[in-house]
């Protein structure tokens, strides 16, 4: 249904009382940007990037957050990781809310929320070699042993699909979509709880959008873990998530299970995105 005009909480989206476990709880979220206007900027105005969002994620949810290009979705993604700092709300995690976290508990937090992020070669530091890219969050959250520290990142080369002789190996000599391999061996690294997956195959060939997509579904399941699954590209929300939240101008316009938005969509704006999404892949099944 479509979300309320008012700055409130959608209770649910299916009509019902809600019984799982909620992992993360948005409310009343906004996040600002001033801008100056006119001639020799001497007007100021503000850009809603996040205005007023409310949001749920479950335990072992995949939620889609869809919109075009600019409508506040990877702010948001950054505002839930303290990467940006909201103007008014509240993030929850676990029933804590994530903006008073300081020092060690901020620690803790960021074990169990990590970032996937939508260029593979912009995240990585070309002067470091894959396995101490890795490797980095472990030795920062205190695992000083090299030689646990090398296993483990082995371990993750070969989860996401690479061997364990590219530990050596720097970013330059791989391919995009070992890029992202190495992004999300990254992120899986501390065994978070959620991961926020901001446009991971928008930069890739469809082809290998489609092995990245079904990488992503394996590992939640092994992991145990939710999504937030930030794209602009419906056939991917479809193929991947549960849910689906549009968002559109800071706004959220509609939410609902991914079948339901799909087969009776209700604001024009998710209509106009439906009608524009290409076809992932016609060979390629949902897992």
């Amino acid at each position: 249904m479509p979300f309320p005009r008012f700055c409130g909480y959608n209770k649910s989206i299916t009509g019902g009382e809600d019984l799982s476990e909620k992992l993360l709880e948005i409310r009343k979220l906004k996040k600002y940007y001033p801008v100056q206007t006119g001639f020799l900027s001497r007007h100021s105005d503000i850009i809603k990037a996040v205005d007023c969002i409310s949001l749920d994620i479950n335990e072992g949810e995949t939620v889609g957050l869809v919109g075009e290009s600019g409508c506040g979705k990877t702010t948001l993604g950054k505002v839930i990781i303290r990467l940006e700092e909201p103007a008014e709300g509240e993030v929850l995690f676990k029933g804590m809310n994530i903006l008073s976290l300081k020092g060690g508990e901020m620690k803790k937090y960021r074990r169990e929320v990590q970032m996937i992020f939508q260029d593979p070669s912009a995240s990585l530091d070309p002067r470091m070699t894959v396995g101490n890219s890795i490797g980095e969050a472990l030795l920062i959250h205190g695992m000083e042993d090299e030689r646990k520290r090398m296993k483990r990142v082995e371990e993750l080369l070969n989860e996401v699909g690479l061997e364990a002789g590219d530990y050596s190996r720097y970013p330059h000599e791989f391919s995009g979509g070992q890029k992202q391999r190495i992004g999300i061996a990254r992120a899986l690294a501390l065994r978070p709880k959620l991961i926020i997956a901001d446009e991971p195959v928008s930069a890739l060939d469809i082809s290998v959008q489609a092995q990245i997509l079904n990488l992503l579904t394996e590992l939640k399941e092994e992991y145990k873990m939710s999504y937030l699954f930030i794209a602009h590209n419906m056939a991917v929300i479809r193929y991947l998530c549960d849910r689906v939240a549009v968002m559109k101008a800071g706004k959220i316009v509609e939410e609902g299970e991914v079948e339901e938005i799909f087969e009776k969509p209700k604001h024009p704006y998710t209509k106009a995105l439906l009608e524009a999404a290409p076809v992932l892949n016609p060979h390629v099944r949902r897992l």
